[in-house]
């Protein structure tokens, strides 16, 4: 059963979609272009404000009506773009479990998106959307170049029940079975949350450059060039962004992985499904450390930096817990790395040279391993703990630049997918690194030929008629 609480936010103002065709192909909802069409508001008020600030229209003089009338303009544009995408639009599973998308205004597309090679599936709900109760749903495929679909928009049951056949698909199981029960683990308080995001050096930073850019303004511009620093957004508002990204965040454990939901403005659930996990980092800024708390982030496969970079909030970090106390924080991270105890891992400390080299965070440098992941201790301002297992292990790189070569120091790096965890063993003697990276190199090998768990739901035979490559030799740079 799930533990997930109704959604003040979301009204069934809207009726299910139509059923399939006689073909099995079905439509997303048909209001998703009057959602898209609403769309563009936040981007006609921008810029109906920049004009009449520019040309000095009172809004008695016509700037009302003229705003107004730009306003509808981008709406019925909006609209009929979206009319015209959501007529061409089209999806069903084949006659091999795959699913299949159609789309395309100016020129068609269709796409197969094999599920035995399922990244990840995700539904989102956006303010707009979220108000009606529709959701889109995003599907995710191992593969290069752009291997990811969504959908725009479907009723928020029907999302929800997409994913759950998608994912009923992909493990080969019955795709017309109920959603799998989960167990909640951790919900961040709203409190906690608050306090976490202002105590960070970031934020202090942030509310300096916030005070200097309105006392600029004012200076310049007067009083009404404040509407302008509104419009384009305050240093200070990333704090507030942050916290409408995670607000109410919930992880819940589930037979098909870890389900994480969040969001205040915008609701997003996703889940991260056993296997994908490529990196684990533990982040805590210096002034958490009285509370205790610290932040969880992932390398998960088939999330990659371009879609971490293009501005989706959702994906920005790859969150696993955005501030909670240690225990909680090892507790949850057991359930992605099972068998891991990172409380056991001795660590081996820098050398004591490495202090001419790295001043500040050099007695916090270190690294360990065990039998199952490799661990990277690194900072002082902001400490981290990044984590790799063996078996993800990308490649291994030796690296040294011209301060270090002067100390006989070299640093080694642990390649991981493309993510916000990055592993590095830095400013180690020159020798012990070079032996840390044929070391690592030899685990990973060993542990990519014994792994059981790099496709999701994937048969123990087709694993081992299909093993992986060897991680790469440490080289230097």
């Amino acid at each position: 059963m799930s533990g997930e609480r109704p959604d003040p936010l979301s009204f069934e103002v809207v009726p299910a979609a139509s059923g399939p065709d006689a073909e099995g192909r079905r439509r997303v909802h048909p209001y998703t272009p009057l959602v898209h069409g609403f769309q563009w508001w936040p981007a006609g008020i921008a810029a109906a404000v920049v004009l009449v600030s520019e040309t000095g229209v009172s809004l008695g003089g016509g700037g009302l009506l003229l705003g107004v009338a730009a306003m509808l303009l981008l709406t019925l544009v909006g609209t009929a773009f979206g009319y015209l995408s959501w007529q061409r639009l089209t999806f069903w599973f084949d006659a091999d479990g795959d699913l299949r998308v159609d789309s395309g205004v100016l020129s068609r597309q269709e796409r197969r998106l094999q599920l035995s090679r399922l990244q990840s599936v995700d539904v989102l709900q956006p303010f707009l959307a979220r108000l009606v109760g529709l959701a889109e749903v995003r599907v995710e495929v191992a593969g290069a170049g752009d291997s990811r679909v969504s959908l725009q928009y479907l009723a928020l049951a029907e999302a929800n029940a997409l994913r759950n056949e998608v994912v009923a698909r992909a493990a080969g199981v019955r795709h017309d079975a109920e959603e799998a029960p989960e167990q909640v683990l951790a919900v961040v308080p709203a409190g906690d949350l608050v306090l976490s995001l202002l105590l960070r050096v970031e934020t202090f930073g942030l509310l300096a450059v916030t005070v200097l850019v309105v006392a600029l303004t004012i200076a310049t511009a007067g009083p009404a060039g404040l509407v302008l620093v509104l419009v384009g957004g305050v240093p200070l508002f990333q704090v507030f962004a942050q916290f409408s990204r995670y607000y109410d965040f919930t992880v819940a454990d589930s037979p098909d992985g870890l389900r994480l939901r969040h969001g205040l403005l915008q609701k997003t659930r996703q889940t991260v499904p056993p296997g994908r996990v490529q990196a684990v980092g533990f982040v805590q800024p210096v002034l958490w450390g009285r509370k205790n708390w610290v932040r969880v982030r992932l390398n998960v496969a088939g999330i990659s930096a371009a879609t971490q970079g293009s501005g989706d909030q959702s994906f920005s970090e790859n969150v696993l817990l955005p501030v909670a106390p240690w225990p909680v924080a090892l507790d949850i991270v057991s359930r992605v790395l099972p068998g891991v105890d990172l409380r056991a891992i001795p660590l081996d400390p820098a050398p004591q040279r490495s202090r001419r080299r790295a001043w500040i965070q050099w007695s916090r440098l270190a690294v360990g391993h065990d039998e199952q992941v490799f661990v990277a201790r690194r900072g002082r301002v902001v400490q981290r703990w990044d984590v790799i297992p063996h078996a993800r292990t990308q490649s291994v790189r030796v690296t040294q630049g011209l301060w270090e070569r002067a100390l006989g120091l070299a640093s080694m790096h642990v390649d991981s997918t493309p993510g916000a965890v990055t592993i590095s063993a830095l400013h180690r003697d020159a020798g012990d690194a070079r032996r840390l990276a044929e070391a690592q190199s030899e685990r990973a090998a060993a542990a990519r030929a014994r792994d059981r768990s790099t496709r999701w739901a994937a048969p123990t035979s087709d694993v081992d008629a299909h093993p992986a490559p060897p991680a790469e030799a440490g080289r230097v740079e």
